[in-house]
């Protein structure tokens, strides 16, 4: 089983994946530039890799990511009547 997901990868041929530890499930985003810019690895942690909100794409595909771990009803169909709090960007 891989321990990396792609997320994203641009037209300049840059990829993003989600990457995870083995031993500790620690999660983290591996960039890979591409081989004109070298193509050197480099782990970024979750919190600094979203940390400057300028929802560059593969800041989107992260959060749509995690959007995707949690199933939430609409408000509309939801029976406690509470609206639901919003706690991540919106992304389209």
């Amino acid at each position: 089983m891989s321990n990396r997901r792609e997320l994203y990868q641009s037209p300049n041929g840059d990829s993003w994946h989600l990457g995870r530890e083995p031993e500790n499930g620690r999660a983290f985003v591996i960039h890979q530039p591409n081989s004109p810019s070298g193509g050197r690895l480099r782990h970024v942690e979750l919190g600094a890799f979203l940390s400057d909100g300028t929802g560059k794409p593969e800041q989107q595909a992260l959060l749509r990511l995690i959007g995707t771990l949690v199933d939430v009803p609409p408000y509309a169909d939801r029976t406690d009547g509470r609206e639901p709090t919003r706690m991540l960007p919106s992304v389209p």
